[in-house]
């Protein structure tokens, strides 16, 4: 996930450096700001290993829609300000053989999160009432609705289950005490995003990368980064 993150940061570096002559253009406008009705695509994760990587997950396909405040600072700066339901989760599947047709167990979790970005961005004008645009800053988010699925294949008989995901407060360090599973999630998130993209006249386009920095349940020691959110995202935005 990383390497696709860096990837993009240096795609966006070099858009800007060839756009950087056109920034004292005549034609280049300021940083106009706005509010955005933003919606989109996720392909989200959960990290697998100690160290935050969702090496051997499976990601699930959700989606994001809510609105962003573009607020101006100077020509080039803005701080932008949302309020997103946002989709997260994974998917997992288990087999006991390489034939996909005997023994299995599949899970996945999909909670939905209100959740409130506020990123610092960086803009450079080119063409006519265009920019690009790459930023970085915090998240915080609540979690609000979402279901568990899961099928199993066992001795030949398959069963499934669906159940709503149940948010609660607790500690991951006591996940005997309160009787953790697939769908027990801690109530609140937080963590990290970094963002690049282009705007032009009413219409804004960007990839968004969001770190989770918080234990999503309690079945994971507090000293390491698994069970941590991990969600790509492609967006559109429409200046209203």
């Amino acid at each position: 996930m990383r390497k696709y993150l860096v990837a993009a940061v240096l795609l966006v570096f070099t858009f800007a450096a060839k756009a950087q002559p056109t920034i004292n253009s005549p034609s280049a406008k300021p940083n106009p700001g706005g509010l955005y009705l933003k919606l989109g695509l996720n392909l989200a994760n959960i990290s697998t290993t100690t160290d935050g990587r969702v090496d051997e997950a499976n990601m699930l396909t959700t989606f994001h829609a809510g609105m962003i405040a573009d607020l101006p600072v100077g020509d080039a700066f803005s701080f932008q300000l949302g309020l997103l339901l946002n989709g997260k989760g994974s998917k997992t599947e288990i087999y006991t053989t390489s034939n996909l047709n005997d023994n299995y167990y599949k899970v996945k979790t999909n909670p939905i999160y209100l959740e409130l970005p506020a990123n610092f961005v960086f803009k450079v004008p080119f063409g006519n009432d265009s920019r690009l645009y790459f930023g970085a800053g915090p998240y915080v988010a609540m979690g609000i609705a979402g279901k568990t699925s899961g099928e199993q294949k066992l001795l030949g008989i398959t069963s499934s289950y669906e159940k709503d995901i149940l948010f609660n407060n607790d500690d991951p360090a006591t996940s005997g005490q309160e009787d953790a599973s697939v769908n027990k999630l801690r109530r609140f998130d937080y963590g990290a995003n970094g963002l690049a993209g282009f705007e032009s006249g009413k219409i804004m386009i960007g990839v968004n990368y969001g770190m989770g920095l918080a234990k999503i349940g309690s079945n994971e020691a507090n000293n390491n980064d698994q069970n941590k959110h991990r969600v790509w995202s492609i967006s559109l935005g429409v200046q209203l």
